[in-house]
């Protein structure tokens, strides 16, 4: 069993108004699950909202086949898929069997065994400045029937997982969301955006620096050994980026169904540092007409090193027979454009919040990141729906490292913000700054230049920014 990152006493700062029984220890291994998240009881404040409405809201057994099955028709159809094929049906099946996931049932309706509303979530990691991570709960699949809109089904299921995210001890909830209005009233803010990058291949000519080591072509399943620690070393680089399943992995290199069209068309790279150790790989297709230039298209690079970064980049823009390459999911801030003579055969589309983050811990969650200078701010946090408002005292010591202890009254005193939850979750990750909410009136400084002083300590060194969709 891989080692044991890090153990997280679910009983341990949990709000005084939480009725969470605090039994469980949330142990997050790397590649593989930390406990059951099914053990965690069924939320009753959520549930009694939807049985208001004649709804029952289940927590599904991963034993229960059949229950499963329909539970996936009816995320496929929330989410305007197809009707998934059996091979898609089983992978989705693995996947979910791995998490929390819940139903909302109408008995009333004409098909009572599928629901009407569907969520699944599970306890991972998520990168925070300083190369470090914090524990989050992963909220996805979120989808309400149109049959049974404005029941209040949406919110009884956001709230039930916010209510499972303090059970499993997370100190934040995150999600990437689809649309942009829903989430705020939650708690949760854009805090990790991404782009899609488009390049020229006709005025592409490299002037960045040789990578020391090499890319090779290899078969997609002797990649995925080694993909793991790559992209755990990946993940930690960047503050945004979550831990990776098994099941995205097999997902991105096209062996959940490797004789199908998609997968077919899968070419994988591996770049090998001069040591010959595995540093970084991506996976692309080449999509074209007979006879005609194609166009290069990925959305899985991964590379633990600069090194690793710039050689694969550099393997996908110099490819002959193809017009431009296009990578979705990619940061707002890559080097590309200073590695080429020409900045303007690249260009940046689609930008996007794409990570959304719901800060349910401050003390755990401020301690978990570095900061980008010394200094002491006391936030004053808002939080409508009760579970991170407080004072808090944060003290950044000279190599970044942080103590945050709750205040009272006179203790209390001193330079800080006045913000509430979703700005807190903006800045967190260093994405956003702290003047540029003041400016739109949503932080308020209680002290001349604090904050100049907040900038500096919530900066990052490195771009926020998510990669996949979960």
């Amino acid at each position: 069993m891989p080692p044991v990152d890090r153990v997280l006493d679910l009983g341990k700062r949990l709000p005084d108004h939480s009725s969470i029984v605090p039994s469980i220890r949330l142990a997050r291994y790397a590649g593989g699950m930390p406990f059951d998240p099914r053990s965690i009881p069924v939320d009753p404040v959520a549930s009694a909202a939807l049985a208001r409405h004649g709804l029952e809201y289940r927590l599904l057994d991963p034993d229960d086949h059949a229950g499963m099955l329909a539970w996936i028709e009816a995320e496929n159809r929330g989410f305007h898929h197809g009707r998934p094929r059996d091979v898609d049906r089983d992978y989705d099946l693995s996947v979910a069997s791995e998490r929390r996931v819940h139903g909302v049932y109408d008995p009333t309706a004409a098909q009572p065994e599928t629901p009407v509303a569907t969520v699944d979530a599970w306890p991972t990691g998520l990168s925070v400045p300083g190369g470090r991570s914090v524990d989050a709960w992963a909220v996805s699949a979120v989808t309400v029937s149109p049959t049974h809109r404005r029941r209040g089904i949406a919110r009884a299921l956001m709230e039930g997982e916010l209510a499972n995210a303090r059970a499993a001890g997370a100190a934040v909830a995150m999600l990437t969301a689809t649309e942009a209005t829903i989430y705020g009233r939650f708690g949760f803010a854009p805090a990790a955006k991404a782009a899609t990058i488009t390049v020229d291949r006709r005025r592409t000519h490299w002037v960045g620096p040789d990578a020391p080591g090499r890319v090779h072509f290899v078969a997609a399943s002797d990649l995925r050994e080694a993909a793991p620690a790559i992209a755990r070393r990946a993940v930690a680089r960047t503050p945004g980026e979550i831990d990776r399943w098994p099941g995205i992995l097999d997902r991105a290199l096209g062996l959940v169904d490797p004789d199908g069209d998609g997968a077919r068309s899968i070419r994988a790279v591996r770049y090998d540092d001069e040591h010959g150790q595995a540093q970084g790989f991506a996976a692309y297709r080449i999509t074209r007409e007979p006879n005609q230039p194609g166009f290069l298209e990925f959305d899985f690079l991964v590379a633990a090193t600069d090194d690793a970064e710039r050689a694969l980049w550099r393997f996908l823009i110099e490819q002959d027979f193809v017009t431009g390459v296009r990578a979705r999911l990619r940061s707002v801030d890559e080097p590309l454009p200073w590695l080429l003579e020409d900045p303007r055969a690249v260009s940046v589309t689609d930008v996007d919040d794409h990570l959304w983050v719901r800060i349910l811990d401050p003390i755990e969650a401020l301690r978990a990141r570095r900061y980008g200078t010394s200094g002491t701010l006391v936030l004053d946090v808002s939080d409508v729906l009760g579970h991170a408002r407080g004072r808090f005292r944060l003290t950044v010591d000279d190599r970044g490292r942080a103590e945050v202890e709750p205040v009272e009254g006179t203790d209390a005193a001193g330079p800080g913000l006045r913000l509430g939850i979703q700005e807190l979750g903006a800045i967190y990750l260093g994405g956003v700054r702290p003047s540029l909410l003041a400016r739109a009136a949503r932080i308020t400084e209680t002290a001349p230049r604090t904050l100049v002083l907040a900038d500096r300590m919530f900066a990052s060194e490195r771009t926020p920014h998510l990669s996949i969709w979960f």
